[in-house]
């Protein structure tokens, strides 16, 4: 794994033993929920379930229910009483998954839980004890949305004791190939392909992807790769169209500056990020990649982590 990935890997291995908080941030699909069960496996609460619930899935009323539970009667449909998640979950861990989308209302209900350790069900008065661990995950930005007044600032810090941020894809591209390898191995396994690797033009094909989707997108290529591959080797054929033969842009559907953005940053990808190399492959200036490049990290439109600050 890369030193990012190595990184937060440390840390979670030595937060996973405590009994703290945990929020797990992330672009959608760079595997948010596979930590979070990490987590659970090396904490003492690992012989407990680990139950997952993803807040922006339901509505209000139901994901109410699901987490707190009901009575009988508390509602039409309710026939009898019924344990919520948190007391499903007891001796184990909770992840609450999207936690941004999660209505204000229930915020109030969940710091509750996390204060007090107990729990009410809708439409009951007395409060039950819960012993569970909770960890929350999301891919947008908790402080942005408390500034908009959408998520409770008090529930955030009782959340975030401990914020773990898993990269983009995109940010550590050294890791593309050995994951796509590993997954391609397992998925050749499971599915009793003959498949025993990727060719070298379907590789640079794989490195020069940008990986909207992370490694669930990666995930779904391989699958198809391996099902689709007419030899040992999965070729260019095998992946998705779109990686292969870009879909040409539509003329007048995107600004000059976009169209250069995204033709850079494939050439960096393609490049390990080698700022020197991807300037000699693009036929202009170090300086002036170097300035393009901060210029749209200063106006928000890359991440400030995935450009390296040149030296002086």
């Amino acid at each position: 794994a890369s030193g990012l990935v190595q990184a937060v890997m440390d840390r979670a291995h030595r937060v996973a033993p405590l009994e703290m908080s945990v929020l797990i941030t992330g672009e959608s699909g760079v595997g948010k929920e596979r930590l979070a069960r990490s987590i659970h496996r090396l904490s003492g609460r690992n012989c407990g379930p680990f139950v997952a619930i993803d807040c922006g899935s339901l509505p209000e009323s139901l994901l109410e229910s699901e987490l707190f539970g009901h009575a009988r009667g508390a509602f039409t449909g309710a026939h009898q009483d019924r344990p919520g998640l948190f007391e499903s979950a007891a001796g184990g861990t909770v992840l609450l998954d999207e936690i941004a989308e999660m209505p204000l209302a229930l915020q109030t209900r969940l710091l509750r839980v996390l204060q007090e350790r107990e729990v009410r069900r809708v439409g009951e008065n007395r409060p039950r004890k819960v012993d569970v661990r909770v960890l929350a995950a999301t891919h947008r930005d908790l402080a942005e949305r408390c500034r908009q007044k959408l998520f409770r600032e008090d529930l955030l810090f009782r959340l975030r004791v401990v914020e773990l941020r898993l990269p983009a894809l995109r940010e550590r591209p050294e890791d593309i190939l050995p994951l796509a390898r590993r997954m391609v191995e397992e998925a050749a396994a499971r599915h009793r392909q003959p498949v025993l690797g990727i060719s070298p033009e379907a590789e640079r094909l794989l490195r020069s992807w940008g990986w909207p989707g992370n490694i669930r997108e990666l995930e779904n290529a391989m699958e198809r790769a391996v099902a689709l591959a007419a030899g040992s080797r999965i070729g260019p054929a095998d992946l998705p169209e779109e990686m292969v033969r870009p879909r040409p842009v539509q003329a007048g559907s995107q600004r000059l500056e976009d169209v250069e953005r995204a033709h850079i940053l494939t050439v960096l990808a393609g490049q390990q990020h080698n700022q020197l190399r991807a300037a000699e492959v693009l036929g202009i200036g170090p300086s002036t990649l170097y300035r393009k490049l901060r210029r749209w990290r200063d106006e928000g439109l890359l991440p400030a982590e995935l450009i390296p600050v040149r030296s002086q």
